[in-house]
């Protein structure tokens, strides 16, 4: 059992942004960028082909994968957060920080935030959690530099944050050790052209203040050295540790450095993704140096979709299909949404393989507290099922059903065998989506896909299966209101006016 296979394994999870799941070339056979040192991760480890995370986008998919509960129980109930949002975490919530952190584990969290912080501000200056809204005409966002942070990843279970509020492409654009930036910005950056989605933009950041010394291309891999140079000070102390590297790669801007540039055969993006690969090969080469390879578990994931920032369409057209053989990118609420890489790899302890079950990334709260003996209570991790028995080689279904959300707040419940889908369109809306407004409105207002047989969701059958369209929403709106999908006491969801993506259930 791998309880008792070893006292309290280190933890190192890498949470990509934005990397699809054909992006890797062990998902996908004819990707035309070739990720051996992940590929090598992969066939060393467990490499899951059903994983899902619990949004298509960055903000909500982050709360979820760190609280065990699905992020539309949380205030934001659609949308992503802007670099300037208080902060999204409750102040009780557990986090997978404050899990190990009980548990005797040193801490540490490195790289893109993107839950909120709360900051000090200048008189008159009210941080906000709505995308685009301008908080301050100042230069420097009226945000206060000099003063801590009253919020943020040290509140929840993080005894070291190294790293952004935000995106790659959000301001500010400054780094914070700890609860305090390094730098007070001096200058100004980007463009009010960025839209975080065109492909126009694909080199592009939204305009706002910035440290002197912040350069986009280079802090990714100064975060790569920082999670480097944590293992070599960690690994000299007697305590576990889990280091949690939210990487601002390969979200745009897409901005690989000049050893990658012209490297892969697709341009920029795969030149982006090689820089990535390359650094699993010297997180790889780092744990042999300090001869911890088999007491370190390390994670590979994304955090959803492809963004279309990349400009998909071209993608294709070369050759290489970012979402593999599976419908929609980044925000849909299509399976090229939120199906996501994800490798776990613990030598002499998880055999190498291959498990097809159905997982979602909240289920990582209850992993790891089984996988360390931890108690937790019915208000922490709702929706957190356990995976250690996959892990452990016995790949019986965990999940009866799972649900999915798309960046307008739209729902889809699913299980092996259908998926549900409560929108007609993509359910991007305010993100790019493959239909326009009159395509949408001429569809059925409902999908359902045989989804054991249908993977790409081509064929809508909705109105062939009308008993199945009954019993699936009537599942999904029992397992909104207990506030829960895992056995329990009901819970509470954060509350709403204006609930999205509820407008089928007639009295919630």
């Amino acid at each position: 059992m791998l309880q008792n296979s070893c006292d309290k394994p280190n933890v190192i999870f890498v949470f990509v942004d934005d990397l699809g799941y054909g992006d890797i070339s062990c998902n996908n056979p004819g990707s035309r960028v070739s990720t051996s040192n992940i590929d090598s991760l992969a066939h060393n480890g467990l490499r899951f082909t059903d994983m899902h995370s619990s949004s298509a986008v960055c903000s909500p998919s982050r709360y979820a994968l760190l609280t065990g509960r699905y992020n539309w129980r949380s205030r934001l109930k659609k949308a992503v957060l802007p670099g300037t949002s208080p902060s999204l975490l409750e102040k009780d919530r557990e986090t997978l920080g404050s899990l190990f952190q009980r548990n005797g584990y040193k801490t540490a969290c490195v790289g893109k935030w993107h839950l909120g912080m709360d900051w000090q501000t200048h008189p008159g200056v009210k941080q906000s959690f709505k995308m685009f809204e301008k908080i301050s005409d100042r230069d420097d966002y009226g945000l206060r530099y000099d003063l801590p942070i009253l919020d943020g990843p040290l509140k929840h279970g993080f005894d070291y944050f190294y790293g952004t509020a935000g995106s790659l492409d959000q301001a500010p654009y400054v780094i914070i050790e700890n609860d305090l930036p390094k730098s007070v910005p001096t200058k100004v950056i980007g463009t009010d052209e960025c839209d975080h989605r065109s492909p126009k933009c694909i080199q592009m950041c939204e305009k706002g203040p910035a440290a002197e010394d912040f350069d986009l291309e280079k802090i990714i891999p100064h975060f790569d050295d920082k999670v480097l140079s944590l293992i070599d000070e960690y690994s000299a102390q007697d305590s576990p540790f889990f280091i949690y590297y939210p990487t601002l790669a390969v979200h745009g801007p897409i901005l690989p450095t000049e050893e990658y540039k012209g490297k892969s055969e697709i341009g920029l993006y795969g030149d982006f993704i090689l820089q990535l690969d390359g650094f699993i090969g010297r997180l790889e080469d780092k744990l042999k140096e300090c001869s911890l390879l088999e007491n370190t578990i390390v994670i590979f994931a994304s955090d959803n979709g492809c963004s279309t920032i990349v400009d998909i369409p071209k993608l294709k057209s070369m050759g290489h299909s970012p979402s593999y053989i599976y419908r929609g990118n980044k925000s849909c609420i299509w399976d090229g949404g939120h199906r996501v890489p994800f490798i776990v790899n613990w030598p002499g302890h998880i055999a190498p393989g291959v498990c097809d079950n159905l997982s979602c990334l909240t289920d990582m709260y209850a992993t790891f507290a089984e996988l360390l003996g931890a108690s937790y209570d019915a208000s922490t991790a709702e929706d957190s099922f356990s995976n250690l028995c996959l892990w452990d080689g016995n790949h019986k279904e965990i999940h009866d059903y799972i649900i999915h959300h798309s960046v307008s707040g739209f729902f889809s419940i699913r299980n092996k065998e259908w998926k549900l889908e409560m929108c007609a369109g993509s359910g991007g809306n305010a993100f790019p989506r493959d239909m326009n407004k009159d395509e949408v409105a001429g569809l059925p207002p409902i999908q359902l896909y045989h989804i054991s047989e249908d993977p790409g969701e081509t064929d809508n059958v909705y109105d062939k299966h009308p008993d199945i369209v009954n019993d699936m929403k009537k599942l999904l709106e029992k397992y909104i209101k207990a506030g829960r999908s895992t056995p329990g006491t009901n819970q509470k969801n954060a509350p709403c006016d204006n609930w999205p993506g509820l407008e089928w259930m007639e009295d919630f």
